[in-house]
């Protein structure tokens, strides 16, 4: 081929390959604007199930119906978003139905309580699911957990609680507040008397109040903060203990950790501490249309970020230190990596406390 032929060539190669690079990015963007187009379809004029695991008046709750206010008008199709309460076993029930049950076309989604996660991975035959195929939409903030008292109970403090029986409500084997004071009871001798089937952390609350127990082990400090404040600051509520390492910059009370005298304690306590690590975690059913999973993570990305979401929850005194859903995908992951061996013993730890928990609401 003569020179003149060869460069000829030369051109029309180079030709045909900047307009190949010039259409891959259309194509690509067309193909986005296509599934783009595809949600806001199967999004308009329907309602998006929220199911909250818990009861109402709780911080599980309250924190949904918060951001449902705002999560609409950050989602293809500007759907409508209805918070739904399915309560029972601790938040295990919306969470076997949203494994099980519930539609996979992104119409629902969900919260629970970040205990019932774990329950696969302890063996509750009872949990029917598997943490690591739920489509993991974000979680809402990372917060620090306590153990409480009410005042004049005669408990103000660990040692107390080491020394003397006490009554603490909990909700059901599955929830934050049955799985500490049992543990710990196994661990560092303490004498809780576990007061179970509460539906929730009002009707916990109460029971406090009414004398029918004593306190909560396994709260959170941002609940504390936006359900009993007033309370807390006059006096009423002691904090014993923060259920994390290290003393908490916003209250003075040790870390359970303190209390840990052997290696295996301290491994327990940081396996409970990889669950809290969840936080509040928001999630869709397995399977959903990844387009969909897409768009329900940006949209709650977009909406926890909104100066009129961020507003709204600062005047309730709601913590949002939110996690991504891939970032909350990765923790899940990382729980369940967690050493057989400390399962296994967090496990039997749990079984062995369970007998001190026999009683029911009203009879501490």
């Amino acid at each position: 081929m003569a020179a003149g032929s060869k460069g000829w060539a030369l051109n029309c190669a180079m030709a045909g390959l900047v307009a190949l690079c010039a259409a891959a990015p259309l194509e690509r963007c067309s193909a986005q604007d296509s599934a783009s187009d595809n949600v806001e379809a199967a999004f308009k004029g329907k309602s998006i199930n929220f199911i909250v695991a818990l009861a109402a008046g709780g911080g599980y709750d309250q924190y949904a119906r918060t951001l449902a206010r705002h999560l609409e008008r950050h989602l293809p199709g500007n759907p409508n978003v209805v918070v739904q309460n399915m309560t029972g076993a601790a938040g295990m029930r919306a969470t076997n139905w949203l494994y099980n049950v519930a539609p996979r076309d992104g119409l629902t989604i969900g919260i629970t309580q970040r205990s019932v996660l774990v329950e696969p991975l302890l063996g509750t035959k009872e949990a029917r699911f598997d943490p690591t195929k739920f489509s993991w939409l974000a979680s809402l903030n990372d917060e620090a957990f306590i153990a409480v008292t009410w005042k004049d109970r005669g408990i103000d403090s660990i040692r107390d609680a080491q020394m003397k029986e006490f009554a603490v409500a909990v909700d059901g084997p599955a929830s934050d507040d049955y799985i500490w004071p049992a543990v710990l009871n196994a661990t560092i001798g303490t004498k809780f008397k576990i007061v179970s089937g509460y539906t929730g952390k009002a009707e916990e609350r109460l029971s406090v109040r009414r004398g029918e127990t004593v306190g909560l082990i396994g709260w959170s400090w941002a609940a504390l903060q936006t359900q009993e404040w007033d309370d807390y600051k006059a006096g009423n509520w002691r904090i014993i203990a923060h259920l994390g390492k290290g003393k908490h910059p916003e209250f003075d009370a040790p870390s359970i950790y303190d209390f840990a005298t052997t290696p295996e304690t301290r491994e327990t306590f940081e396996f409970l501490d990889a669950t809290l690590a969840l936080g509040r975690p928001v999630f869709a059913p397995p399977g959903i249309p990844k387009d969909r999973e897409a768009a329900l993570r940006a949209g709650l990305a977009a909406a926890l970020k909104d100066p009129a979401f961020l507003a709204e929850a600062q005047k309730q005194k709601l913590d949002i230190s939110p996690a991504s859903g891939e970032d909350l995908a990765a923790r899940v992951e990382r729980l369940y990596r967690t050493p057989t061996a400390v399962v296994e013993r967090t496990q039997a730890l749990r079984k062995q406390a369970m007998g001190l928990g026999s009683g029911s609401p009203g009879t501490p």
